[in-house]
C-alpha cells in the first residue's frame, strides 16, 4: 500500500486545514489566548490583546506556504509551531517563513527596501512547541549552522527554542499559560485513549466531555467539537502516513543495500510517494522537493504535478 493511502479523505479537498494547536492560539478572536502564551514564553506581562496582530501565512494564499502561528506585538514577529515529530530542520523552516513574513510587512506597509533609509524591523523570535513520544528535554535551541559543515564559518544563524509542552514538562512554562496546559492535557488523555485501542474521534470527543468545567478553553472546544475532532483525526493520519513513508523508505533502502541495480528504482518510488503525498496536501511541493532534494520546477517534471 502506497503510503499517502493511509491519509484520512477530508484531507483531500481542503485547501488550508488549521491544526488545533493554531486553532486555538491563531484564530481570531482568541488574541488574549495567544498574548498568554506570549507572555509565558517570553517572560512578559502585557494584558490588552488588541494589541496582538496575527499574521499567520495560510497555505492557499501564499505560494503553498504556511505556519502554525504567527503575530506582531510591540517591536516583535514571533513565529510558533507545534511539532509531534521531532524534525533538526526547523531553523531552516523557520528562516524561510521569517522570509516571506518579512516581505509581507514590508509590502503591507510600503517601505522601501531599496533606498536609503534604514528600515526597522520586528525582532524575530522562533519556537517551537514539541508534544511528540519521544524524550526531549524541557528546552532546547536549534540552530541553522548545525546544518552547515563542521567548523564552517557561516553569514547566516537562525536560533529556534524548542519547548516541551508534553503534559508533566516545562512545568513554569505550562503554568503560565493556562490554555496552553489545557491544550497539552487534552492531547495525553486522546494520546492515552487511542494507545489503549480506543478510535481516535471517539477518544477526541470524549477528552473534551471529561476537561474540567473551569478549562478556558473547553467551552471553545465544545463550539466547535466537529472541527476539533476533525483537524486531530488530520493530524494522526497525517503521522500515519509518515511513518508509513518513513518504513517504506527504510525497506526500500535495505533492499538498496542488497541489490545496487535497484537505485533507480527506489528513487522514483520514493518521488511517486512524495508525490502522493502533496496531492493529498500532506506536504506542500516545497516540502516534498526538498525531502527528495531536487528543485520544485525540477520535482514537478519528474513526478508530472502542475
Amino acid at each position: 500500500m502506497a503510503a499517502w493511502e493511509a491519509i484520512h479523505t477530508a484531507t483531500a479537498s481542503r485547501e488550508y486545514k488549521d491544526r488545533l494547536f493554531s486553532f486555538i492560539f491563531g484564530s481570531p478572536g482568541n488574541e488574549a489566548w495567544t498574548l498568554s502564551l506570549y507572555n509565558a514564553v517570553n517572560g512578559t506581562s502585557y494584558g490588552d490583546p488588541s494589541t496582538v496582530e496575527i499574521n499567520t501565512i495560510r497555505e492557499a494564499l501564499y505560494l503553498g506556504m504556511h505556519n502554525d502561528v504567527s503575530f506582531l506585538i510591540a517591536d516583535e514577529v514571533s513565529v510558533y509551531e507545534q511539532q509531534s515529530t521531532y524534525n533538526p530542520n526547523m531553523p531552516l523552516r523557520m528562516m524561510q517563513y521569517a522570509g516571506n513574513l518579512y516581505e509581507r510587512y514590508v509590502v503591507g506597509r510600503g517601505l522601501n527596501k531599496y533606498g536609503e533609509r534604514l528600515l526597522r524591523l520586528p525582532v524575530p523570535r522562533l519556537v517551537v512547541f514539541y508534544n511528540g513520544q519521544k524524550d526531549k528535554p524541557d528546552e532546547s535551541v536549534l540552530r541553522l549552522s548545525d546544518s552547515f559543515p563542521e567548523g564552517a564559518v557561516s553569514d547566516i544563524e537562525a536560533r529556534v527554542r524548542m519547548v516541551n509542552i508534553n503534559e508533566g514538562r516545562s512545568p513554569e512554562l505550562l503554568a503560565a499559560c493556562s490554555p496552553l496546559r489545557e491544550y497539552s492535557w487534552l492531547v495525553a488523555r486522546v494520546r492515552e485513549a487511542v494507545a489503549a485501542g480506543t478510535d481516535v474521534g471517539d477518544a477526541v470527543d470524549r477528552a473534551i466531555t471529561a476537561m474540567p468545567k473551569e478549562f478556558e478553553i473547553k467551552s471553545f472546544l465544545e463550539e466547535h467539537r466537529a472541527e476539533v475532532v476533525g483537524m486531530l483525526l488530520t493530524e494522526y493520519d497525517e503521522a500515519k502516513a509518515m511513518e508509513l513513508f518513513r518504513a517504506e523508505g527504510r525497506a526500500e533502502g535495505r533492499a538498496e543495500g542488497r541489490a545496487e541495480g535497484h537505485k533507480e528504482g527506489r528513487a522514483e518510488g520514493v518521488l511517486e510517494t512524495l508525490a502522493g503525498l502533496v496531492r493529498d496536501r500532506v506536504l506542500t511541493v516545497r516540502q516534498a522537493a526538498e525531502r527528495a532534494r531536487l528543485s520544485e520546477a525540477e520535482f514537478r517534471a519528474r513526478t508530472g504535478l502542475a
